[in-house]
């Protein structure tokens, strides 16, 4: 019975293809497509699939009554990939999943799903334009239709692409990969596909017998790499491209430095003498985590190239927005709008890749109008495995790379064993980015020769993957073995090109002996011309001040309280808001969103760019700053009046950003990278939320200029205070910041006319925490000024914004001033130092609190407080002079954040170090807690309240030594 029903089902399907190919069915799918026309164009919505053609729209059996054509051009276009030749062990299948799809024809039993017998494959049928098979043909035989289409799509190459929502995309690809004889290469072109592969197998072969017993992370499995960055070099250099900047992880990169970027191979060897001196230029790295900066003649276009590799740490994936920033920086600086000169290149692990979310967080940038560079090529190194576990452990996806498809980026699938290929597939990669300015992606399926390091047994964990690798031909004797059948080259050429690259490597290897003392300042990947000496060093150790005349006080403010463009109407709100800012002006007296205002707009005129990023930064979380204007009447009609400054200012770029804080904050240390004259400021919408970009803090921001010698003045802006907003709206965590401090607490040091900028010089970063409108307004001026950079963090307000008293004078901020490291008692108390009980040291808005208490308990003149307004470095000097001038008075460290946390932990121990442990040093503040604050309005004011009882009753402490 089975097979009666077999039999009837395909004698039936067999009369429904011979109708379909009849006239009278095309007649009707004629007659039936022209009503489905008109119904559609009467349709409300045909605009929203008006981009989709014909041959998109049909179903298969539709389109083939209808084109005469074999309906399996779609599906190959759209999943050939899945049965695409991948793996060049052959024990993979492409994308982790056995299945294969029923409606793909890769042999002759498949025919029937479509009615169809191995005596219709020499039927002659007409192709459609949604195909490139044909060349200059226009029918091909069903026979040759799948054989062409296989090859464009199930051999060493597998394209993912018809996800993409742009026909002109998508035809475009399709043009790249069916046209026939496009994977053709001169005999040229195969020459020097050679010789880069025989650079980098025998860079990693020479490794291995030198130094068999040490970590390098090889490239072995994966030597094609190589050529597949050179090719996309040269393709984007015949571009108009003058720049690369490039952030890759640890596999295999000394073979990119030393044959792609191009360092010498003695700087790399000598890293493997352990008896290499480091000079005292910090702590260093590790070789495979330096970068490199390189300007040269790019040999197949003849003109110059500049490339940048990134160095980076371990962390797999942080250097990608930071790639990303720079990328930024560099085409904003050389007014690259679109792309065309600078451009960035990522390389992936597959289980990094899949991972990490800051991948996803860097992709979410690329089409961001402040945040695009204008395409990336991504070159995933698919070894199929991470560490130890197996592909389908580590992701939940068929492949690494499907994270790239939420931004419309075409995947190249591509076995890395096919030379050729892999240098195809980046030509087009390169030449995509080119043509849309969009990412792409080339999966670069290979394997790991050796383990995760050289010293790692695999075979733990990957018995029988690891027993095909050792039966594995390396892919250059394949490559060669090809040439040489084909006459491209001998193999007495062959066997003399090898040799003169050892002898090449032996050659370094003997200069390497030679280095005896290892400078980190060689490998810099991003330096600034002029701004230091020759030797590296700042070319003064001063500050000027940071004043600035009233007359350009005045001027900035009146821009800030104006809109600088006619018929722009602002909300009514907003008006409000501007006349105050011009009350203030009047009246000389600022606040802290207009102290910020003039700090910008002065380094605006004196052409420093301005660049502020984060969560919601042009109006400001709190609803103070409002940089950027919207007219009430036209959408997204804007007005940037900081832009209206003089005629010749820098530009002001002010950006609200994605909801990341990881990718955003890497993004803006890239950018603050590529120049010292701009003040690149990330702010966080919260502080409490900068620990999700976590990594980029501990890794980049605070050591980088210790482990790779490159400095960096990126300022964070952390909003903190404990205002009953609960354990998530309330720190900073400045503990974390202070703890990360690289200054000695145990050591007072000497106190010289230096002092206070030569502590700037040699601290990895700074710490402050304003109370003041004119302080703030200093520090950020002083940032550009200082003739070097730190990273500088802030902690910033958010009650003082509106707070009546948190006010400053013009007088403050005047030629001659300057940011005030700590701000002693200027009140009743500093009259009569020696009549004093108690001096308070705080720093913060808990002064503005603490201030209130004293007065109202009239103790003005027994209770000073102090300011301590930059954290770190400590202040030792005018620490000393303060705690000298209250001889009889107790010490008393006030802080509100709980004790394990704030600032109690780095300022005790400074403190004791600067009066010599002579006197003890008080806490008030919160208890320990695991938590930053309660979320309870009620006991949040009834431990400000026990804070301030213990602060200022001055029995406190009575009986305690």
């Amino acid at each position: 019975m089975p097979r009666l029903l077999l039999a009837f089902i395909k004698s039936v399907r067999k009369k429904f293809f011979q109708f379909v190919h009849s006239k009278e069915w095309l007649v009707l799918i004629l007659f039936l497509y022209s009503l489905s026309v008109l119904f559609f164009w009467l349709s409300p919505h045909h605009f929203l699939i008006s981009h989709v053609s014909l041959t998109d729209c049909l179903p298969p059996t539709v389109l083939f009554g209808l084109f005469v054509l074999l309906p399996d051009s779609f599906p190959l276009q759209i999943r050939g990939h899945h049965v695409a030749q991948l793996d060049p062990l052959g024990i993979m299948d492409a994308d982790l999943d056995s299945y294969v799809p029923t409606d793909i024809i890769t042999s002759s039993d498949k025919l029937g799903l479509y009615g169809l017998d191995e005596s219709d494959l020499d039927r002659v049928f007409r192709l459609p334009t949604t195909t490139y098979i044909g060349g200059s043909e226009t029918a091909l035989a069903l026979r040759e239709i799948i054989r062409r289409l296989e090859a464009a799509y199930c051999q060493h190459i597998g394209v993912e692409f018809m996800f993409i929502n742009n026909q002109e995309q998508c035809q475009w690809i399709r043009q790249k990969f069916e046209k026939p004889g496009l994977m053709q290469f001169t005999l040229e072109e195969k020459r020097t596909l050679l010789a880069r592969m025989i650079r980098s197998t025998r860079f990693e072969d020479f490794l291995q017998r030198k130094w068999s017993s040490e970590k390098r992370f090889g490239l072995e499995g994966c030597e094609s790499l190589i050529p597949a960055l050179k090719t996309i070099i040269d393709k984007s250099s015949q571009s108009g491209v003058e720049s690369v900047i490039m952030g890759m992880p640890h596999r295999g990169r000394l073979n990119v430095l030393a044959n792609v970027i191009r360092k010498e191979l003695e700087q790399i060897f000598c890293q493997f003498d352990s008896k290499l001196e480091a000079a005292d230029e910090g702590s260093g790295d590790v070789k495979y985590h330096l970068g490199m900066y390189h300007r040269r003649i790019n040999r197949v276009t003849d003109r110059n190239i500049t490339l940048s590799l990134m160095a980076n740490p371990s962390h797999l994936e942080a250097v990608d927005p930071v790639v990303q920033g720079k990328t930024k920086a560099e085409q904003f600086y050389c007014s690259d709008t679109e792309g065309n000169r600078v451009m960035s290149i990522l390389l992936h692990g597959d289980a990094a890749f899949a991972g990490q979310g800051v991948v996803y967080e860097t992709f979410h940038l690329s089409d961001l109008p402040s945040y695009t560079t204008h395409g990336t090529v991504h070159v995933v190194v698919n070894n199929q495995i991470g560490f130890t576990t197996d592909p389908r452990m580590a992701r939940s996806s068929p492949y690494p790379t499907d994270v790239a498809r939420v931004v419309n980026a075409p995947i190249f699938h591509v076995n890395a064993d096919d030379p050729e290929a892999v240098m195809y597939v980046c030509n087009v990669a390169a030449e995509w980015r080119a043509t849309f300015h969009k990412d792409v992606v080339v999966d670069l399926v290979c394997y790991r020769r050796n383990g995760h390091n050289e010293m790692d047994e695999p075979m733990f964990t990957q018995p029988l993957m690891y027993k095909q690798i050792k039966k594995q031909k390396g892919v250059l004797q394949k490559y060669a073995e090809k040439l040489i059948a084909e006459g491209v080259v001998s193999r007495k050429e062959y066997e003399e090109d090898i040799a003169t690259y050892d002898k090449i490597c032996e050659d370094a290897h003997a200069r390497s002996k030679d280095e005896k003392i290892l400078h980190i300042k060689h490998w810099l990947d991003s330096p600034w011309p002029g701004f230091f000496t020759l030797d590296g060093q700042p070319k003064s150790m001063s500050c000027p001040s940071t004043g600035l005349s009233e007359e350009l006080l005045r001027h900035i403010g009146s821009v800030a309280s104006s809109v600088p463009v006619e018929n722009f109407t602002i909300h009514g709100g907003l008006s409000r808001i501007l006349k105050a800012r011009c009350a203030m002006v009047e009246s000389r007296s600022i606040d802290w969103a207009l102290a910020e205002y003039m700090a910008f707009g002065s380094l605006l005129k004196e052409g420093i760019h301005v660049r502020l990023s984060g969560q919601d930064v042009e109006r400001g979380t709190f609803s103070h700053r409002h940089h950027v204007l919207h007219d009430q009447n036209v959408d997204k009609k804007i007005c940037i009046p900081m832009n209206y400054m003089c005629p010749k200012q820098a530009p002001y770029t002010v950006c609200n950003s994605s909801l990341s804080e990881y990718g955003v904050l890497g993004f803006e240390l890239g950018f603050a990278m590529a120049s010292p004259n701009a003040l690149v400021l990330w702010e966080a919408q919260f502080g409490d939320f900068h620990n999700t970009a976590q990594c980029i803090i501990d890794q980049f921001i605070c050591p980088g200029q210790a482990k790779w010698v490159r400095q960096n003045g990126i300022v964070l802006l952390l909003p903190h205070g404990l205002e009953g907003m609960g354990p998530e709206h309330s720190s900073a965590r400045p503990e974390r910041f202070l703890q990360m401090c690289n200054d000695d607490s145990d050591a007072f040091p000497k106190i010289t006319e230096d002092f206070a900028v030569r502590q700037l010089y040699d601290c990895n970063w700074i710490v402050a925490n304003c109370s003041t409108p004119a302080n703030f307004f200093h520090v950020l001026r002083r940032q550009i000024l200082l003739p070097f950079r730190k990273p500088l963090i802030i902690f910033t307000p958010k009650s003082l914004l509106r707070h009546p008293e948190a006010r400053s004078s013009f007088d403050d901020m005047l030629p001659g001033t300057h940011f005030s490291r700590v701000i002693p008692e200027q009140g009743p108390a500093a009259q009569n130092p020696t009549g004093v009980k108690r001096v308070l040291f705080c720093t913060g808005k808990v002064y503005y609190e603490f201030t209130r208490e004293r007065k109202n308990r009239n103790l003005d003149e027994s209770v000073a407080i102090v300011r301590v307004e930059q954290l770190s470095p400590f202040p030792y000097d005018l620490m000393k002079a303060e705690t000298d001038k209250y001889t009889q008075a107790e010490l008393v460290w006030c802080q509100e954040e709980h004790k394990n946390q704030g600032y109690y932990d780095y300022i005790k121990p400074r403190f004791l170090t600067t009066v010599s442990s002579a006197r003890p040093v008080r806490y008030v503040g919160r208890g320990p807690a695991a938590a930053p604050a309660t979320g309870n309005k009620k006991a949040h004011l009834m431990e400000l309240e026990r804070l301030l009882e213990t602060a200022f009753n001055l029995d406190s402490f009575k009986g305690q030594s």
